[in-house]
């Protein structure tokens, strides 16, 4: 038996960098993905801006459990 394909949307774009664990509170429902470190570092930057300051946590553990950022490849700008 051939191992399963992984799904374009589990595949860091930036598989050089660790992935970190977010969480984000956000109207009372708390939401984890996995990011890259970057990706991770703007959305926490852009988030502050709009929300509030500790909306977001980030953790250094395993991210294998969580989904990744949607649209993550959107907060590493060009």
């Amino acid at each position: 038996m051939s191992p399963k394909p992984r799904d374009p949307d589990d595949v860091s774009p930036r598989p050089n960098e660790p992935d970190i664990h977010l969480s984000v509170f956000l109207h009372g429902v708390r939401l984890d993905y996995a990011a890259c470190l970057t990706a991770a570092l703007m959305f926490t930057r852009e988030h502050q801006r709009q929300h509030y300051v500790d909306a977001v946590t980030i953790d250094l553990g395993d991210t294998s459990r969580y989904p990744r950022l949607p649209c993550e490849r959107l907060f590493l700008g060009s």
